[in-house]
């Protein structure tokens, strides 16, 4: 199975389709899949370009408009994560993935897909210190901070990657791992981008959280981008004598396993932005045209069993460790048993549906001129999201932090009869969602299930008061974040980096109540009043 890899699209979506269709041409081979390793930037008109944290002088509509009106096809199964340059309002609509237009999948803050038996699993955004441990409370119109923040990668993504179990074939990420150019020709990585010399001489260049992440999950290769330069390297794994027990079984199982990182440039010319490689699929022939997309049936169960643990407050939080002495479970890796309860839940089909909605007008080049005022969207639901949800039953972090803002839900609306699949059941949702009065206490949301069995579950908030954003005015934060500085660096030299060649753990762990519920967040919805004579009730 031939797969392309991407390293920052930057929205040049028809230059990187036509680069390829040269490459087979040339060498007479058909690519199957695209990998884009962030900055993909899924702009569908200038509104969404305001969501984009860069200076208005590089706002660009670029080319991906034309792929969501339907005006193009993308001609091959195109994968993608967030960057720190996206349309961050339309990918917060997908917090768990789902398509930004025909034949083109977004992963979503973390996921981990099937692609013809191969397993990928991806991570979006950037590492940033100050954010990592808050829940996911931004949503748009945004502020100067949170246009920011919104893309930085949060513990909960990492957390929920961690407890997977067995081999992951590849993942894809924006920021490289900590550490990963020591595996590398670092004196040649600083002599062309000498700028991040003074990071690799200060252990500061990458992401902590993904360097835990390579040794812990050590899959067979990881791509990368961000540096806007090429670079390989090759990771030997070693015995991690000072794991906890369930990850020190893992490193044992693979032990003298070995990674293949390779981290490209971005859309430019005469850039190595692009790479092909071939890697062996058990279910692929050349004669086959459809490729098996499905979901990944243990990752599905780990959005499960940490439902619970979703957050959407601009404050600090901590997640179960073994550390802890309330006995509350810390180790998702789920079971035999906990996995075919969630198979169930999708009627035993983990084929992905083909559901993409448009649901804005898209860029027009004949109506829309610079000279027009364009402001920053309001956040929608998305009917693929609302499908997601329901059928797993798992809450959306964008519903809850809109509700928790004080702000009236918007549900996006399906235009041109673009949904290539049956989504009555979201309508049905979004009424339910829609209905904020509601006082009926038998319906209870899985969000917050720390406590079963105890007389009362679920959020005690106060009334939502009406704010007009969800700003953070911490003047450390208002300035722009050192990953600008990257972007602005002057390219001028290309990192001439000769790549390498590149040819189940079950914890006992208690059951979780599996309970089908008809409406989520309902102890949101509840005035005071309300949840009081429920707690009444429940004594």
């Amino acid at each position: 199975m031939k797969i392309a890899i991407e390293g920052c699209a930057h929205g040049e979506l028809e230059k990187i389709y036509e680069t390829i269709k040269e490459i087979e041409q040339k060498e007479n081979i058909k690519v199957d899949l695209l990998l884009c390793c962030g900055d993909f930037q899924s702009t569908r008109n200038l509104d969404d370009l305001q969501t984009m944290a860069v200076a208005k002088k590089y706002q660009d509509i670029c080319t991906f408009y034309k792929y969501y009106s339907g005006e193009l096809q993308a001609p091959m199964l195109t994968i993608f994560i967030g960057g720190n340059h996206e349309a961050s309002n339309y990918l917060q609509e997908l917090p768990y993935g789902g398509w930004v237009a025909p034949n083109i999948y977004y992963l979503g803050y973390a996921g981990v897909v099937q692609v013809n038996g191969i397993r990928l699993a991806g991570i979006s955004g950037i590492y940033k210190s100050h954010d990592y441990l808050k829940g996911r409370f931004e949503f748009s119109p945004y502020t100067e901070s949170t246009k920011r923040s919104v893309y930085h990668v949060r513990q909960l993504e990492v957390f929920r990657l961690k407890q997977l179990s067995g081999n992951v074939d590849i993942i894809i990420s924006h920021d490289w791992p900590r550490g990963i150019y020591k595996h590398g020709n670092q004196e040649s990585l600083a002599r062309f981008k000498p700028y991040l010399r003074e990071d690799m001489e200060n252990g500061k260049l990458g992401s902590p959280p993904y360097e835990n992440l390579l040794n812990i999950l050590q899959p067979s290769y990881w791509f990368a981008a961000h540096m806007h330069c090429k670079f390989a390297a090759l990771v030997t794994h070693m015995k991690k004598l000072n794991m906890s027990a369930g990850e020190k079984e893992k490193s044992e199982q693979a032990e003298g396993r070995s990674t293949k990182f390779l981290a490209l440039d971005k859309c430019l010319p005469r850039r190595r932005f692009l790479q092909i490689i071939d890697i062996e699929s058990a279910n692929h022939t050349d004669d086959e045209v459809q490729l098996h997309f499905e979901y990944d049936l243990e990752w599905l169960t780990i959005l499960y069993l940490t439902n619970h643990l979703t957050n959407t407050r601009d404050s600090y939080y901590y997640l179960p460790n073994e550390k802890g002495n309330t006995g509350e479970r810390y180790n998702f890796t789920p079971t035999d048993e906990e996995m075919s309860e969630v198979l169930k839940k999708f009627e035993n089909v983990l084929k992905i549906p083909e559901n993409f909605c448009r649901t804005v007008e898209p860029y027009d080049p004949k109506r829309n001129f610079k000279t027009s005022q364009h402001v920053q969207p309001k956040s929608q639901i998305n009917p693929q999201s609302l499908q997601f949800c329901d059928t797993l039953g798992i809450d959306d972090p964008l519903t809850l932090a809109m509700l928790i803002g004080g702000h009236e839900l918007s549900h996006s609306s399906i235009l041109d009869g673009t949904c290539e699949s049956n989504l009555n059941d979201s309508s049905s949702i979004a009424d339910e969602l829609s209905s904020l009065n509601t006082s009926n206490a038998s319906m209870v949301s899985p969000l917050k299930r720390r406590s079963v069995g105890s007389s009362s579950i679920g959020l005690n908030l106060p009334k939502p008061k009406a704010i007009e954003s969800n700003a953070i005015t911490k003047a450390d934060e208002l300035s722009s974040d050192s990953d600008d500085k990257v972007e602005q660096e002057a390219d001028t030299h290309d990192c001439g980096i000769t790549p390498q060649e590149l040819p189940i753990l079950h914890i006992n762990s208690p059951k979780p109540p599996l309970k089908k519920f008809r409406r989520r967040n309902q102890d949101i919805y509840q005035s005071k009043t309300d949840e009081d004579e429920n707690c009444a009730l429940n004594t």
